[in-house]
């Protein structure tokens, strides 16, 4: 039994977390749109109706399949730190990691252009048409969802005190608006409005409109903007002011790019993640672990079936932790991890029991390196510990109010009657971690966080360097066509409640509504992207189940 039927049809399809998202790339498909038209669609009024997970000044990962060219990529909207950004600059400044919140942890946003260059490269409609929806819900109002109402609500102080753009742009009279009132945001509709001003004043081509676009946020008034917020000193989650490093030439020099997925066959589909500069081969590690197991004959979400795979799970992320970075900066080697020696070697250590131990492996022969964690409360304010105990990009102040503020990232996925499908999971640039930036109607992303500030590791800080993203979307193709797309929030969540979903499918044969509605789970014990903690597993036989009752 399913709570909704399984959805089929021959035109097109679009889902996000978000109905006006869905409804503006659904009406792009139906004014003859393809599905690249329609993410950039969905994706920019993502920013506008979901200020609280996403926004222009965030970053994202998409995926596509491009079914002429026949073959799958990922445009990289992650950008890069500043060039000022250095271990060095962070210790003058008596700082023993980089905070989750404020304008230090600000990296290039990549959201934006990423979307434009899906919309130049693949897309067939002129920016106007795709920008008409995210600029009516910015000007005419959207309504606010009630976790988004909860986050402005417990920030509701610091939107007053300390970040007063933020409250200008997301409080009422004052006080946090109320859940499903309607809330505007004009300076953002003005922005956008500007963008394609400028756009549409560079010509009549639609591809020379849309290098307009990226060189008016990048190159012209946005970035501006952008600069001079920087140079401003402003409360984050250390309890103190800091200005940022990130400024308008930083946003001048990037381009984002499109590059060869990460991918590995699994049952006879072929599934593509994007690359180690995310999270994205964890999904495929565990995959090449688990091939090795017969899940169907253990049941689903047996005890055997869960053990298996979040023991699995454990050993993929120790990996993660030890050798995923930016591979334009450091030796990533992903075709050992993926192979299928490699994985024949780690699958041995999935036992009876549940481990606790962190354990990395050796690809290559090379010695893993993980810096140590530092477990002790840094002696500083609620801002900072908010960020601890998070473990997102995020300020929150009192820690007991953490849980109402929390809620991160977007997803959406489209596939069209052309068979190009597309999946992204759009994130940061949140109202929750950074002040909004006068003038534009949206803060900065703080990803920056997620870098070590210890140096030599694959994920160390480095100016110009992407820091490591736990977004991670998913494109699988079976005989050369798409399949699926799918994707979820959820940080380091995310390539195992996928994972899930994925194995009911293709190793239980339910079908995709049913899998969707199967258990969901994860595990916890492996440092956590942001919060750099352990917590341990339940060593009872045969259970992996973190925090268990046994």
């Amino acid at each position: 039994m399913t709570t909704r039927p399984e959805l089929r049809g021959t035109f097109g399809a679009v889902s996000s977390t978000h109905w006006l998202a869905s409804a503006a790339g659904m009406a792009t498909l139906d004014a003859g749109g393809n599905a690249f038209d329609a993410a950039a669609a969905t994706g920019f009024v993502l920013q506008v109706v979901e200020p609280h997970l996403n926004g222009p000044g965030g970053d994202v990962p998409i995926l596509f399949f491009d079914a002429p060219a026949g073959r799958a990529r990922v445009i990289c909207g992650q950008g890069p730190m500043p060039q000022a950004a250095t271990p060095a600059a962070f210790r003058a400044l008596d700082l023993p990691r980089i905070p989750g919140s404020g304008l230090l942890p600000a990296t290039v946003p990549g959201a934006f252009g990423a979307w434009l260059r899906l919309l130049e490269e693949h897309g067939t409609m002129r920016l106007g048409q795709i920008l008409q929806y995210a600029i009516g819900y910015a000007a005419d109002g959207y309504p606010v969802l009630p976790k988004a109402a909860e986050a402005i609500g417990v920030l509701t102080e610091l939107f007053r005190d300390e970040w007063a753009e933020s409250g200008r742009t997301y409080l009422v009279d004052g006080a946090a608006p109320r859940p499903r009132s309607r809330l505007r945001n004009p300076a953002l509709a003005e922005t956008f409005r500007r963008i394609l001003k400028e756009a549409e004043a560079a010509g009549a081509d639609r591809e020379q409109q849309i290098r307009a676009a990226h060189r008016a946020f990048y190159g012209g008034f946005v970035a501006e903007a952008i600069d001079a917020h920087l140079r401003t000193d402003m409360l984050d989650a250390t309890g103190r002011r800091h200005r940022g490093l990130l400024t308008g030439d930083d946003m001048a020099r990037w381009e984002p790019r499109t590059e060869a997925t990460a991918s590995r066959g699994y049952r006879g589909l072929e599934v593509h993640k994007p690359g180690p500069w995310s999270q994205g081969p964890v999904f495929l590690q565990q995959l090449a672990l688990l091939e090795g197991f017969d899940l169907a004959a253990m049941g689903l979400d047996s005890a055997d079936h869960l053990h298996t795979v979040i023991e699995c799970a454990k050993l993929a992320y120790a990996d993660r932790e030890a050798w995923y970075g930016d591979p334009d900066f450091t030796d990533v080697p992903l075709a050992a991890l993926l192979s299928d020696g490699y994985a024949a070697d780690r699958r041995r250590l999935v036992g009876e029991y549940a481990s606790d131990t962190l354990r990395p492996g050796t690809p290559m022969v090379r010695p893993p390196r993980i810096p140590p964690l530092d477990l002790a409360d840094p002696p500083v304010g609620p801002y900072w510990q908010g960020q601890l105990y998070d473990g997102l990009p995020t300020v929150v102040p009192p820690v007991v109010a953490a849980t109402e503020a929390r809620g991160d990232t977007c997803c959406l996925t489209v596939t069209d009657r052309h068979g190009n499908m597309v999946a992204a999971t759009p994130s940061g640039g949140w109202l929750k971690s950074s002040p909004v930036v006068p003038g534009l109607g949206f803060p900065l992303g703080t990803r920056g966080q997620m870098a070590w500030l210890e140096e030599g590791h694959p994920n160390s800080l480095a100016p110009g360097k992407r820091p490591r993203t736990t977004l991670s979307p998913t494109l699988v193709l079976e005989e050369g066509r798409a399949r699926l797309a799918f994707g979820t929030p959820g940080g380091d969540q995310q390539d195992q409640w996928t994972l899930g979903f994925f194995l009911a499918h293709a190793d239980f044969g339910l079908d995709l509504q049913r899998a969707t509605e199967t258990l969901a789970w994860s595990g916890e014990d492996r440092p956590g992207t942001a919060v750099r903690s352990s917590a341990s597993s339940c060593t009872w036989p045969r259970c992996a189940i973190p925090a268990c009752a046994h």
